[in-house]
């Protein structure tokens, strides 16, 4: 065991014990973060247009701020992206993350100097918490992979721009750099395929011992390691593997295929990162759900929401956001942000719900905007990603990955949900496999098993597709890339057309 090591450690345990104090004091902590966002926000445009210096707590914010998604925002991040300063928060930001997934195209983020931080060290800290609370520490002595977007930015404009992972490699620290891979030549490549070829030859014999990234991207890494080598499973090629590191999505329908191609299980962290900002953490291996990460530049608002509800931004005001000392274990809720980026009631698309109060603990249950209620169902990703693992633990079969829409005008009886999966191994009775996540989804929505029975849906139907079909739809969606997701849900068939 090295020096770095060893003293990592009682590093990671001073650090940890003082982030769980402040999370064991969540309004106060909380609080503290508000009164620093409004000294700054006052100087700014929005702030002056939203009053920002008669605001002092928190219902003065939710009256005086309406709640934006991002279309909503709009005008101010394109004063922003023109080079305007002042305009959310002081000055100019850093950088302008760049992300799909709206109607008008890209969407830019911006990331400040107050607000890169948050995006690094919630990182590191999440890392700390693992070796502190399992005292094992050795994974800092071989290599760790990053699979991430290029830290080449794009400087054609006033702020440079370019993907998260691909800005935060460019602050990675120091004492990090000789154990991290992939070469900064293999990171900038831009073909998504090629890169992870070129990750695998620089990574084959390396002592790989920390893996992170999206589940269904470290999968294709995995498959394309044993292709190359030959290998039964991962462990044979990186014996030392030792900590898996994702985010993004829900690892539970990744797993038994992660499983298959490492050789068994390997100790993990989950994390919740976004563009605009690092929200959660798992920091307990033992315990369920994600450590808000409440003392670092982003101040959290709550907006319950029940079946069939309007997306938050429809309903015109912030009034009914609730703080953390307002929120209750299992209730749905949608993600309100205020933050040092400048980010100011921010519908961030993503619900939630609580399983710890002390301290706060959450996990993510979908998006608001991705859902499948076509007969007023409200079918949301907890549920199918539950129903699939039910159904998984009852038929033997390993999914690559799925997504799921209605089907409104079948050609033949009554319509129904479609699941397009992608089998690593195929169900010996792909029926049998169907019935059985239909049960299991019945049993998680009433409003779902209340429309089988009255004969208004039959039972959802699966639509097999060959291996490699998931990856090649998100290439010719223009998101092969590091940080792009397979939606679970949607409440038309515009993204399974190309499927």
């Amino acid at each position: 065991m090295s020096l770095k090591s060893t003293f990592a450690k009682p590093y990671a345990k001073r650090v940890t014990a003082a982030v769980m104090r402040r999370a064991m004091e969540p309004v106060a902590t909380q609080r503290k973060v508000l009164q620093g966002l409004l000294r700054k926000g006052v100087k700014t445009a929005f702030g002056m247009d939203h009053g920002l210096a008669q605001v002092h707590d928190h219902e003065g914010l939710v009256r005086a701020v309406p709640l934006r998604d991002y279309e909503a925002l709009k005008p101010y991040i394109d004063r922003v992206v023109a080079g305007e300063e002042s305009v959310l928060w002081p000055g100019r930001p850093m950088y302008l993350c760049k992300t799909s997934g709206t109607t008008s195209g890209a969407k830019y983020i911006p990331i400040t100097k107050d607000s890169l931080p948050n995006h690094i060290g919630s990182a590191r800290r999440a890392l700390l918490a693992y070796i502190a609370n399992s005292g094992r520490s050795e994974f800092v002595d071989g290599k760790m992979i990053f699979l991430q977007g290029s830290p080449v930015l794009d400087r054609s404009k006033v702020i440079p721009s370019g993907r998260l992972s691909g800005i935060v490699a460019n602050h990675v620290p120091r004492y990090l750099l000789k154990n991290r891979m992939p070469s900064y030549a293999t990171n900038t490549i831009l073909d998504w395929e090629a890169k992870v070829d070129a990750i695998v030859g620089e990574t084959i014999g390396a002592d790989m011992r920390l893996i992170s990234g999206i589940p269904a991207w470290v999968q294709m890494y995995f498959e394309r390691v044993l292709a190359r080598t030959g290998k039964a499973n991962v462990r044979e090629v990186f014996p030392n593997f030792s900590l898996f590191v994702y985010g993004g999505v829900n690892y539970t329908p990744y797993r038994s295929r992660m499983e298959t191609l490492i050789g068994g299980s390997v100790p993990s962290v989950e994390l919740f990162p976004a563009s605009e900002g690092f929200i959660a953490y798992q920091d307990k291996s033992n315990e369920e759900g994600l450590l808000l990460v409440l003392d670092n530049g982003i101040y959290f608002g709550f907006l319950p929401i029940a079946s069939g509800n309007p997306s938050p931004w429809e309903r015109g005001s912030g009034v009914g956001v609730l703080h953390i000392g307002e929120v209750e274990i299992g209730v749905q809720y949608a993600l309100i942000l205020y933050t040092n980026a400048g980010l100011w009631g921010y519908e961030i698309g993503d619900t939630i719900k609580f399983v710890s109060l002390s301290p706060p603990r959450m996990v993510v249950t979908g998006r608001t905007k991705h859902f499948t209620s076509a007969f007023g169902e409200h079918v949301i990703a907890e549920e199918v990603e539950g129903a699939l693992q039910d159904a998984m633990a009852q038929v033997r079969c390993e999914v690559a990955e799925f997504t799921v829409a209605p089907q409104l005008s079948p050609t033949a009886g009554l319509p129904h949900h479609e699941w397009f999966i992608e089998f690593a191994a195929q169900p010996a009775d792909p029926q049998l496999f169907a019935d059985k996540i239909d049960k299991a989804l019945q049993q998680r929505n009433p409003y779902y098993k209340d429309l089988i029975a009255g004969k208004v849906l039959r039972p959802l139907m699966i639509t097999s597709l060959p291996r490699g079909s998931f990856a090649s739809w998100m290439k010719a969606r223009g998101m092969n890339d590091a940080q792009s997701k397979v939606p679970r849900l949607a409440n038309d068939r515009r993204y399974v057309e190309g499927l």
